[in-house]
């Protein structure tokens, strides 16, 4: 007879987990990040506790897009005032002076809302460049393109 394993947050085991985003498809990064951070990868997977691992990611400035989207995708916000619509293509984001938050808004797309997707996103650490404050947790580096071909972008 099998029992179904709910695990309580204070039982998870977090792990440290280094991703490098170079040359990487960033919608197929961004599903296997969220995946990581929900903790959907582990047998013990329990929907309403926090039970993913860590995730950093460094080179967010270098993901890449498939087809046109640096041009065509758009994100439109609204300032408050009449005749306030703005939008800002992807590609004006990557090559401005936050390109991280590409990614961070690609994998939260991917999180439930709330109090625990909140939370979820919290152990995501996303860098521009390679440099990154997180080596005293040593985390592990995934070599995330050589999982499937399609996820790396050969220039």
């Amino acid at each position: 007879m099998r029992t179904t394993v709910s695990v309580r947050s204070q039982d998870v085991q977090k792990k440290w987990i280094l991703i490098d985003a170079e040359n990487l498809i960033l919608g197929r990064l961004a599903v296997y990040v969220a995946n990581r951070l929900r903790g959907k990868h582990l047998a013990s997977y329990t929907p309403h506790v926090d039970c993913g691992d860590n995730v950093v990611i460094i080179n967010a400035e270098k993901v890449h897009l498939t087809g046109n989207k640096l041009a065509d995708k758009k994100f439109y916000w609204h300032t408050g005032y009449a005749g306030g619509i703005k939008e800002r293509t992807m590609g004006q984001i990557l090559s401005s002076k936050h390109p991280e938050r590409v990614i961070i808004k690609a994998v939260e797309r991917m999180i439930p809302r709330g109090p625990l997707g909140r939370r979820i996103m919290g152990n995501l650490k996303v860098y521009a460049g390679t440099d990154h404050p997180h080596t005293a947790q040593e985390p592990t580096v995934v070599d995330f393109a050589s999982l499937n071909q399609k996820n790396k972008r050969s220039i």
